[in-house]
């Protein structure tokens, strides 16, 4: 048992609070929304850290990092840990950066050991993983696994008007590598849960054999503008309201599916010119479903749509689709899990497998590489809150799970 390798925990705690230094929000928790100037000292220190454990830095043209350690076999194709660094406007200091750095502390161990792999290992921070700048999540690991085509992704925009790709170049991060369309020998993922499964049992690692069927929408309502005093109710079309009654429907189709674990989000809404004493004329929602059991999740689709009919018919509006996205559908490789399980099994580590109901890069990545994931606790499952909260003592097990089942691949 003493020779299975292990993580230096206290270095690897070391990084994850340095990382919460950079790009503070409301009190303890982190606002480093993806390509601010936050972002990029964050994506510096993250390059200094690597290129000092002796990898080498590659960045494509969406901005993900790839740090590599060769291995002896260099046209191999690499073992990849990676996530993400950037958080939500109210962000916790855990979610994503902790499956970044765990990736990077796999690596400075396997240096402190001595231990040479045959395939090249390489860590991946992963671009506007949140999507809470530039709609939808994920697009730059999707960009890489093809659903997504890297110039729309490049053409992007926030609610200010900035591209993403001119940002990308502002903060230093355009690459110039190519943005997927190579072959990756495995993909591993260790994050946070981001639910109360794993602190409420008392079980450190969560084997993730797939996600919840997640589909995500942005409406927009067209209506006209009018003065709220004196124009009469029933010529208005306020596309506030349409919104707003759409936003309710939503919520309203979550409680449907609720006791089969189905969820409705309303999750944003913003309209123009949303100002006292005139009707907004546009409007927009950002909404998802997600269920476990896909057929379920199609089912609230077509209810969500029937939902749209009425809210435009009462609200006197026109709502249309502008934009969607679909993941979570993905079940992980056997072979991959296979490692996990082989590793905490070795280490003497109780594991629950587990479906993630959040989105993740792995969900992308799985559809060109086979691909696995870890999840680690976080107290009271508080996640996207600046109380998110992880502790050494409890993300320790998960990380030399990590590293082993790395490990083991990477010398297969």
């Amino acid at each position: 048992m003493s020779r299975i390798p292990r993580i230096d925990s206290r270095r690897f705690w070391q990084s994850v609070e340095a990382s919460g230094e950079i790009g503070p929000g409301r009190p303890g928790g982190l606002a480093r929304v993806a390509l601010s100037d936050a972002d990029r000292a964050m994506r510096d220190l993250f390059v200094q850290w690597c290129e000092s454990a002796g990898c080498a830095v590659t960045v494509d043209r969406v901005g993900n990092i790839f740090a590599r350690r060769a291995g002896t076999d260099a046209g191999a194709p690499p073992v990849v840990i990676g996530s993400h660094l950037d958080t939500q406007v109210n962000g916790g200091k855990y979610d994503g950066i902790v499956g970044v750095l765990a990736g990077l502390e796999v690596l400075r161990t396997l240096d402190d050991l001595g231990q040479k792999t045959r395939r090249p290992i390489e860590v991946v921070s992963w671009t506007n993983e949140e999507g809470a700048r530039f709609a939808p999540p994920m697009i730059a690991s999707g960009a890489f696994a093809g659903v997504f085509d890297a110039e729309w992704v490049l053409a992007r925009t926030d609610d200010a008007g900035s591209v993403l790709g001119a940002e990308l170049a502002r903060i230093g991060y355009a690459g110039n590598a190519p943005v997927g369309g190579r072959q990756l020998d495995a993909y591993f993922e260790l994050h946070i849960e981001q639910g109360p499964i794993l602190d409420a049992g008392g079980v450190d690692v969560g084997i993730v054999t797939g996600g919840y069927a997640t589909r995500g929408f942005i409406f927009e309502v067209k209506g006209e503008t009018a003065h709220t005093g004196p124009w009469p109710m029933d010529k208005r079309k306020n596309a506030l309201v349409g919104a707003a009654m759409l936003a309710v429907a939503v919520n309203d189709l979550g409680w449907r599916y609720h006791s089969t674990e189905g969820k409705a989000t309303a999750a944003r809404l913003v309209a123009w010119p949303n100002k006292p004493g005139i009707l907004s004329d546009w409007a927009q929602l950002t909404c998802d479903i997600r269920h476990a059991d896909p057929q379920l999740a199609d089912r609230m689709v077509a209810e969500l749509f029937a939902a749209v009919d009425d809210c435009a018919q009462r609200s006197h509006c026109e709502i249309r689709m502008v934009d969607r996205w679909v993941f979570g559908n993905e079940r992980f490789d056997p072979e991959c899990i296979g490692l996990l399980r082989t590793a905490a099994r070795d280490l003497g580590v109780p594991v629950l497998d587990i479906v993630s109901q959040a989105g993740h890069d792995a969900y992308y990545v799985s559809k060109v590489a086979p691909t696995a994931m870890i999840f680690t606790p976080c107290v009271g499952g508080v996640t996207h809150n600046n109380n998110e909260k992880a502790e050494l003592a409890r993300t320790e097990a998960g990380v030399n799970v990590l590293l082993n089942a790395a490990l083991a691949r990477a010398n297969r």
